[in-house]
């Protein structure tokens, strides 16, 4: 921290007490010509102070001071300033490769004849094992046990390797499987808002940044933490203290007004903010909420809008502190003279939110009134895809018309999944207990589950079990078969487990188009569950509700849940909550106590883990047959000088893609499937299906990750002659192969490859084997229409270029049909930030087309990443440079 020079005398004293808290005051950099610091929206005043305090005087002063509100309009390409998060958080699933990067880097860095002490992170940070769990028992009290039995069983060899990264590596901590999901768990217990420091005989306070390896680490962005969602790649740079470049974004203001209506809820009030700021359009924006209908959302509602960033689009989802977020500080045992410095910190910064005051100044202002909320759901594909609960029968007929009815058959639109997952929703404590209400009068009536419906409960927190049970409010839920299945993110994220054998049997029987339903954020093709064609994300309620309807062909509003004990029909409306009895339930459920006791040991983990075996020694000791752990094989043979990166020449596509190209398309996260090449692969070295686990839990073995990418099972690659899943035609054989074979042969033959798709490429999760996956088939560039920023940036830290495409032109105008081949140039000896590379199209014919493609490195950091072969290589050389005396 190099507050201590402060050259533009902008330190300033917070008096609380007994104690004095230093401060880098914004009012004291603008009134010594840092800029008009005091209109800049309230995000970016976050980072103006993160600037101040890490001045270098190399590339930050008060000019780049001064462009902040210039740049935070117009997001100028180039024009970067460098970020210094406070802490990084990570899930296991992007958290445990990102540790394996650093292992791999400390092996490199011995190969070179160095300290592999100096790969430590300068960064604090935390993983939260919570991507492992999979629903493989559900409906039954001993549900969450035997799940975290064969969480161990499967995921020994990778728990063992974070045994050995916790005493190799400094400044850092795991919480063990089975406490929580990792949003949950840093709202709830690991955030600050603002953050000290004792630097000698000074204290310092100052905003909490963060980075976080998976997309929905914005939920933080709820009470005024600066922080987003990265690849594990970045992640990795920041933990080593590297500075990340990033470009001064469009700052969205997102003015609230009204209250939601009785009867809705924060899930319903997403899911239109999504579906209007998509509309907006606000990718790779700041979005910061403000105005008067923030009172009327407590942090919980306030989480739940966060959390969607990614599905709505932008970085973050950012909100102001208040006295709700006070409120919250003090109800998780974080108040007292802590909650005083931060509103204190606040106030005197300009990050308080008075809906009365002056606002900061905005690009563009979108205006919602929260009045206008209605009960929804989005599907059946998109978390964008907003429908009014009446609307749901409709939705599903118009995207997958019905077969006629026949005895015996499962009917279309039924409910085969009904699961409360997911931090999104199970950290929104009205939610939660909502569901249980809903249960409870659902019960009273006589209602149960349809049984052909999977049911499961996995909150993320053991607090919300906790006041689940202290407002005897689980009882009902297990009476539905929603019985806690353990605590992480199972079903949202595709590891919903099997369906009962009956139920499989009938949807293939009768060729069933069925349904999961979830309060999740995303519902992909292909993530929840292969057998689940349609899903449908709503409120933990709702969920509940399509237990009990067992189909998504109903109008809940005019039609009965099913017939009562009296033999009277059941109604939504008989059995939804009202807000009196929710607030009545949450009087008893949220106080301090009930936080801070089972907060006060998460990192210490049960029995198992502690006896779990873990090597010692700076290095890690790779088993070559490992089929879980080997070495990451991007920084075996690093020059010690960077190459000059050739322009290509006579590039053939491996993949010819259309809009909306998710990561879950390019890299699934959830099960294996035995007919795919990667569950092929794994049966060819023995492992028999039922062992497959996840491709989240076998991220350290690329030789499954190859075979995974670009094999969803719902992928339509227009390459594969009409075939879904992981296929490709190769050319000039015109054989339709998978598409990791295509890519032997064709480096075999020495042909460069490229990606070609539409809009929004790279939509959804953070994961960086999206990115590290793309580059082992050889692709040396991704050509779309557009692309999702993080997915965007983990092209460029892997060394894989990702190019644009002129306005409108598209695949579909350019004809396109896999048989073309691409040369572009302007990459040799160095591309730019932003330019514009020339590129020819060899037509089959032999006809030659020339277009412009935009280089898509944004700044001069991730030019410097991509010339230097990705960050990692640019990491290695680095820490071979003996440090100052």
């Amino acid at each position: 921290m190099a507050a201590e020079r402060d050259s533009l005398g902008a330190r300033r004293d917070i008096r609380l007490g007994e104690h004095i808290w230093r401060v880098m005051s914004l009012e004291a950099a603008e009134a010594a010509g840092a800029g008009p610091l005091s209109r800049l929206p309230r995000s970016l005043k976050v980072l103006a102070e993160n600037v101040l305090r890490h001045e270098d005087g190399l590339v930050i002063g008060a000019p780049q001071l001064a462009a902040l509100k210039t740049w935070g309009e117009a997001a100028a390409v180039g024009q970067e300033v460098p970020y210094h998060p406070t802490r990084v958080v990570m899930n296991d699933s992007g958290g445990l490769p990102a540790m394996a990067d650093l292992a791999s880097l400390r092996d490199a860095v011995v190969r070179a004849g160095g300290d592999p002490r100096r790969i430590n992170p300068r960064v604090p940070a935390d993983m939260v094992v919570d991507h492992s769990i999979m629903v493989d028992h559900a409906g039954s009290p001993d549900a969450a046990q035997r799940n975290l039995d064969l969480e161990y069983e499967r995921n020994a060899e990778r728990y063992r390797f974070l045994r050995w990264c916790q005493g190799a590596f400094d400044n850092f901590r795991v919480v063990p499987p089975g406490n929580g999901i990792l949003h949950q768990v840093n709202l709830e217990s690991f955030a600050r808002c603002v953050w000290t420091e004792t630097r000698g005989n000074q204290r310092w306070a100052f905003p909490e940044t963060l980075l976080g390896t998976d997309s929905h680490t914005p939920m933080i962005n709820a009470i005024g933490v600066f922080g987003w969602g990265v690849g594990g790649i970045e992640a990795a740079a920041a933990i080593l203290g590297q500075p990340i470049g990033i470009v001064l974004p469009r700052v969205v203001g997102c003015r609230l007004t009204g209250a939601l209506p009785r009867g809705v809820t924060a899930t319903d009030a997403v899911l239109m903010v999504t579906q209007k700021l998509r509309a907006v359009g606000v990718v790779a924006s700041y979005v910061e909420f403000f105005g008067p209908g923030l009172a009327a959302l407590n942090v919980f509602d306030r989480a739940t809008l966060a959390n969607m960033a990614p599905e709505y689009g932008a970085t973050m989802g950012f909100f102001p502190v208040d006295a709700q977020t006070i409120a919250f500080l003090e109800m998780t045992g974080r108040g007292g003279d802590h909650a005083r410095l931060v509103e204190s910190y606040c106030r005197m910064q300009g990050l308080w939110h008075d809906p009365a005051g002056q606002q900061p100044d905005y690009a563009e202002v979108v205006e919602i009134d929260l009045s206008e909320v209605e009960p929804s759901a989005a599907g059946p594909r998109r978390p964008q895809d907003r429908v009014a609960l009446p609307a749901i029968r409709d939705s599903f007929e118009a995207a997958f018309p019905p077969a006629p009815e026949a005895e015996g058959r499962l009917s279309d639109g039924a409910v085969v999944i009904a699961a409360i997952t997911s931090c999104t929703n199970t950290s929104n404590a009205q939610n939660m207990l909502a569901a249980g209400l809903l249960a409870r009068k659902a019960v009273a009536h006589g209602l149960t589950a349809k049984p052909w419906v999977k049911t499961s409960l996995a909150p993320g927190s053991r607090v919300v079990a906790d006041y689940l049970e202290a407002t005897g409010l689980q009882a009902p839920l297990d009476a539905l078969g929603f019985h806690l299945i353990g605590f992480g993110c199972t079903t949202c994220m595709g590891n919903s487990g099997p369906l009962p054998p009956e139920t499989e049997a009938a949807i293939e029987a009768g060729q069933t188009t069925a349904v999961a339903v979830l309060s999740g954020n995303r519902n992909f093709e292909g993530r929840i569950h292969t057998q689940a064609k349609a899903n449908y994300i709503m409120s933990p309620p709702l969920v509940v509700a399509h237990a009990l309807a067992g189909t998504v062909r109903i109008d809940m509003t005019r039609e009965p849940l099913g017939t009562g004990q009296d033999g009277k029909p059941v109604f939504l409306a008989d059995i939804w909550p009202t807000p009196e009895e929710i607030a009545e339930a949450a009087a008893v459920a949220l106080n301090a106590p009930r936080f801070t006791n089972r907060y006060a040991t998460v990192f210490q983990g049960d029995a198992r883990w502690e006896a779990l075996p873990s090597a010692q020694g700076d290095t890690f000791p790779w088993e070559g047959e490992s089929l879980y752990l080997n070495e990451p094989p991007f920084l075996r043979e690093v020059p010690r000088e960077a190459a000059a990166i050739p322009d290509i020449t006579g590039a053939r596509a491996l993949a010819l893609l259309g809009d909306s190209i998710t990561t879950d398309h390019i890299s699934p996260v959830g099960i294996i499937t035995p007919s795919s090449a990667a569950g092929q692969y794994l049966m060819s070295l023995g492992i028999p299906p039922a062992e497959f686990n996840s491709f989240a839990a076998r991220r350290v073995k690329h030789e499954v990750m190859i075979r995974g990418t670009f094999a969803n099972i719902r992928i339509q690659n227009r390459l594969a002659g009409g075939r879904t899943g992981g296929w490709t035609r190769h050319e000039p054989s015109g054989e339709i192969i998978p598409v990791h074979e295509a890519a032997e042969r064709y480096a075999a033959e020495g042909v460069p490859l490229v990606v070609v798709a539409g809009q929004d490429y790279g939509a959804g999760s953070s994961r960086d084997w999206a990115a590290k996956g793309t580059l082992l088939l050889g692709v040396r560039a991704v050509i779309a229409n557009g692309f999702e920023r993080i997915h965007r940036a983990n092209l460029v830290y892997m060394g894989v270029l990702p190019l644009e495409l002129p306005a409108g032109v598209t695949v579909e105008t350019l004809g396109l049909d896999g048989t073309e081949r691409w040369d572009v140039a302007g990459i040799h000896p160095a591309p730019e930030p932003g330019a514009g590379l020339p590129a020819r199209l060899h037509r089959a014919d032999g006809r030659v087309e020339e277009l412009t493609l935009r280089c898509r490195l944004d700044t001069p950091f991730e030019a410097e990443c991509f010339r230097a072969g990705g960050i990692l290589p640019r990491v290695l050389r680095a820490s071979l440079v003996p440090e100052a005396a």
